[in-house]
């Protein structure tokens, strides 16, 4: 199959194919018959991929700002190469889909094979939805008009914050596609529509849609417009749904609405506000959030008496809108093409700002082309090292693909098969990194022979199934870390490991601790050699806050950031203390409440060589300080390193600092190592024993600071 893809690198629009997605708990996969191109977002991401480097560092100052404190605490060279990865990113473009069903996962209730559905799937032959992102097409609802339910979601959202009664009076600024979906939406509210826009078809358009009009392009005074419209009232209600950087449109919202008005953002604007015309008026201004509320960590949709509109609920009341004939799709429709012109159908959509509604029409899929899940690359054949272990790659994520992906790579491994569910990052990643084949089948890399070891890099939740398959199957198994959420999962892979030695199949099995693998460390552990004393550790994590909803801090899905990274660092004081664990401390930080809070904590750790240890993993600093920080006490003398560049020593006989041209967490030293063990049957990077022993340390503290105070574990 194919699907659409923007590099915001190359700037490419282009289609690539690429395996079938797979159906997970929750979710369907869909053979598409209709998508539409939204003109407005997708001519932005279109541009902004194709602009320059300075073009696209004045259209994100935010992006600007967070690369110079990069370059601030972690350096130039780490800050270009981090950018680079950041725009080597490939990413499918689309977000309103309608097809037919070809797949049902676990846990789907209210779906089922063959039924009509849109979904805010991208542009691709087949796609994955959430079941809370579908909704069942009605019968007298036809494909074209269908692939407007999502778009057309989105101008519903707005129209619900404005909370519209009969009879009012709404200005639209904008009349793309989402503002003349949102003229249409107004009219069957029984509201007076007042559309402003600079394009002369689109006011013919929204004059039609029954809405009066102001033609912007020769200047003019809307606000006039508005008070002679409203016999000198003001607009009940504007709403933006421009896409714009400039203030203009904002400012004149302001001044079209009558005392205490509403103004609502649905695109992009400036938003420098002019306080007094918002303060004498009482305004009240809010920005709506793409196409409703939505809950995807569970197949259920919200309650209705709890979130009367979620997103697939204003899915269904779109679609209804246009089977009660009280939404024209078809007059916004000015281009369709088949799918494999797609790359032409945005060569239009950049090259004519006329473009609206864009069709893409596909193909009917067979069986076969549906049950497709691999995709070979005939120009990936890299020389390798013959004696090289052959590797499969199950997930792609962020990390995976910006660090391990890279680390492998430079290591020599002969990388034979990349799995991701979706599809997409299995192709971009799979291809730029030199594997053989794509899939999105799991299970066919643990049933090939020819794979001598498996890297995991799934989401947390995933990891101790997935090693517990691969040791099943006698591969050896590097997984990022954490090895597992849950003592029983550790206790199950440990009981996994032996029995694949019983079997004849002894396994190789690593986490991926790379800290202690990071050169300077390497020297720190040199240094420490000298002195037999007991040491006194302090590590410094500046973790940063993560967004509330992140999967990380979910329990079940990434088990919090202790479990998920401080582990890191419990790993790295067990090896350079040298000695196992014998007692641990932790005093939570309480940050904020919730289901989910973010983690903050004192951890305190005792080894059994009398070395102490201090972990201060504390997510409500500033970027702009330092990441992490290790000091170490020990004969009378400090080891300083500092967030892998520097080494200092203080006190330290012959020896005064050391330092690294870029930072350096020992991510390629940590793949190195895995991939000599593999090819030459060596004895593990990372020794067994402290690999089960650092997990359910980390288990242990993970839900520890979790609980309401601190305790000795």
């Amino acid at each position: 199959m194919q699907a659409v893809v923007q590099s915001f690198g190359a700037g490419k629009t282009e289609l690539v194919d690429l395996p079938a997605p797979q159906a997970l708990p929750g979710t369907v996969v869909i053979a598409s018959r209709r998508s539409l191109i939204s003109s407005g977002t997708e001519r932005m991401l279109v541009n902004f991929g194709r602009g320059s480097m300075l073009d696209k560092a004045r259209q994100r100052p935010d992006k600007v700002r967070q690369a110079l404190d990069k370059v601030r605490t972690d350096g130039v060279m780490a800050t270009v190469e981090a950018v680079r990865r950041q725009l080597d990113q490939s990413i499918p473009l689309g977000y309103s889909n309608a097809g037919v069903i070809v797949d049902v996962g676990q846990d789907v209730t209210g779906f089922k094979l063959g039924d009509r559905v849109a979904s805010n799937g991208p542009h691709a032959a087949m796609v994955r939805a959430p079941v809370n992102l579908c909704a069942p097409i009605p019968e007298d609802v036809d494909d074209d008009a269908a692939c407007f339910a999502v778009v057309g979601a989105v101008a519903l959202q707005g129209v619900r914050l404005v909370a519209p009664t009969l009879g009012e009076t709404v200005v639209v600024i904008g009349l793309g596609l989402i503002g003349l979906i949102t003229v249409q939406i107004l009219r069957a509210n029984g509201c007076r529509a007042l559309g402003v826009d600079f394009d002369a078809q689109r006011l013919d358009l929204a004059r039609n849609l029954g809405a009066h009009v102001f033609d912007s392009s020769h200047g003019g005074d809307a606000v006039a417009k508005v008070l002679s419209l409203t016999g000198g009232q003001g607009a009940d209600a504007v709403i933006i749904a421009t896409a714009t950087s400039s203030n203009a449109p904002f400012a004149a919202a302001a001044k079209m609405c009558r005392p205490r008005g509403r103004v609502v953002l649905v695109g992009t604007s400036g938003l420098a506000i002019d306080r007094d015309e918002f303060w004498k008026r009482e305004l009240t201004f809010e920005v709506s959030r793409a196409y409703g509320p939505t809950d995807l960590k569970r197949a259920e949709d919200y309650p209705s008496g709890l979130v009367r509109w979620s997103a697939k609920r204003n899915f269904e009341a779109v679609l209804g809108l246009i089977a009660a004939g009280g939404l024209d799709t078809a007059s916004l429709i000015s281009h369709k093409f088949d799918f494999d012109n797609a790359v032409a159908a945005y060569e239009v959509l950049v090259g004519s700002q006329s473009a609206l509604g864009i069709v893409l029409c596909y193909p009917e899929l067979s069986a076969g082309e549906v049950a497709k899940d691999r995709i070979t690359f005939s120009d990936n054949a890299p020389a390798h090292d013959p004696r090289a272990p052959r590797l499969g790659w199950i997930g792609a994520g962020n990390y995976a693909s910006r660090n391990l992906l890279r680390a492998f790579k430079a290591a020599g491994a002969r990388l034979d098969t990349l799995v991701t569910t979706g599809g997409t990052t299995g192709i971009l990643h799979g291809r730029s990194a030199g594997f053989s084949v794509a899939s999105s089948d799991a299970a066919s890399v643990l049933a090939n022979d020819d794979i001598g070891a498996v890297v995991i890099a799934t989401r947390h939740d995933t990891h101790a199934k997935f090693v517990i398959d691969a040791l099943g199957t006698g591969h050896h198994v590097f997984v990022e870390k954490p090895l597992a959420l849950d003592l029983d999962d550790v206790d199950r892979i440990e009981t996994s490991l032996r029995a694949a030695a019983e079997a004849g199949k002894p396994c190789l099995l690593t986490v991926g601790f790379n800290r202690r693998f990071a050169p300077l460390v390497g020297r720190l552990r040199q240094l420490m050699e000298r002195t037999s004393e007991p040491s006194a550790f302090v590590y410094t994590c500046n973790a940063g806050a993560l967004p509330p909803g992140h999967w990380t801090l979910s329990s079940d899905v990434g088990g919090g950031r202790i479990i998920g990274e401080a582990c890191h660092f419990i790993d790295l004081l067990r090896h350079l203390a040298g000695a196992p664990i014998a007692q641990t401390q932790v005093m939570p930080l309480a940050l904020q409440c919730g289901e989910n809070p973010d983690d903050g904590a004192v951890i305190s750790l005792r080894f059994e060589n009398g070395s102490v240890g201090n972990i201060q993993y504390l997510p409500n600093g500033s970027s702009r300080f330092r990441k992490e920080r290790l000091e170490v006490f020990r004969g009378g003398g400090v080891l300083v390193l500092d967030n892998y560049k520097t080494l200092r020593g203080y006190g330290w006989p012959g020896f005064f600092r050391a330092r690294s041209w870029r930072q350096d967490k020992g991510q390629k030293a940590c793949a190195a190592a895995f991939v000599a063990a593999v090819r030459d049957g060596s004895v593990p990077p990372i020794p067994i024993d402290q690999i089960f022993e650092v997990a359910r340390v980390a288990i242990r503290v993970g839900h520890a600071v979790r609980s309401t105070r601190g305790k000795s574990i």
